[in-house]
């Protein structure tokens, strides 16, 4: 990123952040929020991970059950 850049941040929830830095080094506070979205964005992939687990279950068993037929 370069120092006057204009960049966009799409957040979880849909939410647009546009952040224009005044220098090339992040403050605290903004690097306390990215931290933050980072957390949030692995929670989610953490529950994806568990739900696409639990459909390859259901998969596997209803091709086991076809399997039968």
């Amino acid at each position: 990123m370069e120092e006057g850049e204009v960049v966009e941040i799409v957040t979880t929830t849909g939410d647009v952040q546009v952040v224009v830095p005044k220098s090339s080094h992040f403050t605290s506070d903004s690097a306390q929020r990215m931290i933050q979205e980072i957390m949030f964005c692995i929670q989610d992939l953490d529950i994806i991970k568990e739900k696409t687990k639990e459909i390859e279950q259901r998969l596997k068993n209803m091709i086991d059950v076809l399997g039968r037929i």
